[in-house]
């Protein structure tokens, strides 16, 4: 299995490329909280707290379907767009290759 490439989209609109591994089981916010983004995960990765809260610019389409209690979670944020997931909810697989987050965090 072979890593995939994890695009970040930072405030100043520049992309930082990661190479993430698909064979460990990581959410989207394990990895990015490994790589010193600034993501609280106040919950731990239960979908309770939107601390993880990402927009995804690019590859949406691509993800897993949202559950229930993610999308009530998200509906709670004055921030949420249309394309609004948690990144603990995401695990890391061969879909997300390529796909471009921005961190929103809870602002």
């Amino acid at each position: 299995m072979q890593d995939i490439k994890i695009n970040i989209q930072n405030s100043d609109g520049s992309i930082t490329t990661l190479d993430a591994p698909t064979d460990m089981g990581l959410s989207l916010m394990e990895f990015l909280k490994g790589n010193d983004y600034d993501i609280l995960a106040t919950c731990g990765g239960m979908a309770l707290c939107a601390t993880c809260h990402v927009c995804v610019v690019e590859g949406f389409d691509k993800l897993s379907e949202i559950s229930a209690d993610e999308y009530a979670m998200l509906d709670t944020l004055p921030n949420i767009t249309d394309t609004s997931r948690l990144a603990c909810q995401l695990r890391l697989n061969d879909a997300l290759d390529g796909v471009v987050v921005k961190i929103l965090g809870d602002s």
